[in-house]
């Protein structure tokens, strides 16, 4: 099973709580605070799943997620949305551009590690 993720969000308290609940179950996580190169990030990291803010500074998670679509390398990686708005119409957006699952802000530990566990083995048996 992959255990990579790569954090991309710019609260740094977000940061420290997803990585060390992630840390703690076994995974290596990477982390990254803007949208200006978060795609040339992922690109390069080809994490196992992403987990990408919406309200990143440089551009939002939305453009990063179309663009992450859109390239052969990187289309098929599992990507959990944060959001602090939960709105319809933000899981709308998130559906549009491809999110494989979204979630909001406040978040429970176990909800965080639940689906990226499930996001990982959902990958797995598309494969």
């Amino acid at each position: 099973m992959g255990k990579n993720v790569l954090v991309i969000e710019d609260e740094p308290n977000i940061i420290e709580a997803i990585s060390f609940i992630l840390s703690r179950d076994g995974w290596t996580v990477s982390t990254h605070s803007n949208g200006h190169d978060a795609v040339g990030v992922v690109t390069a990291a080809l994490p196992d799943v992403v987990i990408l803010d919406v309200m990143l500074p440089g551009k939002n998670g939305y453009d990063i997620l179309r663009e992450l679509r859109e390239a052969e390398l990187t289309k098929g990686i599992p990507v959990l949305m944060l959001t602090a708005k939960g709105q319809v119409k933000d899981r709308e957006m998130a559906a549009r551009a491809g999110a494989s699952r979204f979630m909001t802000k406040p978040f429970s530990n176990a909800e965080v590690l639940d689906a990226v566990r499930e996001l990982v083995v959902g990958e797995q048996q598309a494969q």
